[in-house]
């Protein structure tokens, strides 16, 4: 009998990484879950980008307005039946995926959070807040990608009520010293490697947070892509992350 294929949401947020979802990193993501058979949904929040970026010069525009759901459906692409090929987050139902997946990009920590903004005191969306709980206290695996694990770090970290949880944002700075103030713990990876914590079935990678190629950047999210679908169905363990 075939083996059922792993059900997994990808949560973006726009399109394009100065201002929402990075690009290379989200189809790395989609790439890697269709070499391992997964079956994908994208999900992004259906709301306002606090400013629309423009990625030739840089510069904030100001008369400009773009939908994070909207800007997300460039990347989801949908199928010849008019299907945008994303939905809502706010109709994401954990119950029905085996696990989650965040790109990184600037819109992961000034779209989905307020970490660009207020660092460590930092406000999680309310929808990506509740999937990230949802799916740990459900033991289902979470990865994530770039700057996006400090979502983790304030969801599940000790300094707001969480247990605490290790991550990577590659090399030891400013992101990972926030990140410790959050109640979590930090362990420096290259582009090519993942940061597997058992115990919360958290996945991350360093992605574009290190300035390396995009052939190191695509081969740690699969790794990161490949560890996320070796915890669906296994038990949360006590055992200290790789």
């Amino acid at each position: 009998m075939a083996k059922t294929p792993a059900k997994v949401a990808v949560v973006l947020s726009g399109c394009g990484v100065f201002d929402g979802s990075e690009i290379h990193e989200s189809v790395s993501v989609l790439i890697h879950l269709s070499r391992l058979g997964a079956s994908v949904r994208c999900f992004a929040p259906d709301k306002e980008q606090p400013n629309a970026i423009n990625h030739f010069s840089g510069e904030v525009e100001p008369r400009r307005q773009r939908n994070m759901l909207q800007e997300a459906a460039r990347i989801a692409r949908g199928g010849p039946t008019g299907d945008p090929g994303s939905q809502p987050l706010s109709q994401l139902d954990p119950a029905e995926f085996d696990a989650v997946i965040f790109p990184g990009g600037y819109g992961a920590a000034k779209n989905l959070c307020t970490f660009a903004v207020d660092g460590p005191a930092c406000e999680v969306e309310d929808d990506v807040a509740r999937v990230v709980r949802t799916f740990h206290a459900a033991g289902k695996p979470i990865g994530m990608c770039c700057i996006a694990p400090v979502i983790a770090a304030r969801v599940l970290g000790t300094a707001n009520g969480g247990p605490g949880c290790t991550i990577t944002l590659g090399e030891e700075g400013d992101a990972p010293a926030a990140a410790r103030k959050m109640g979590a713990q930090h362990k420096a990876c290259r582009a090519v490697e993942a940061c597997i914590d058992r115990e919360n079935h958290l996945v991350s990678t360093p992605a574009y947070m290190l300035d390396a190629p995009l052939h190191e950047i695509h081969a740690g999210i699969g790794r990161m892509v490949e560890d996320v679908l070796s915890l669906v169905g296994a038990p949360q363990a006590t055992a200290s992350p790789r």
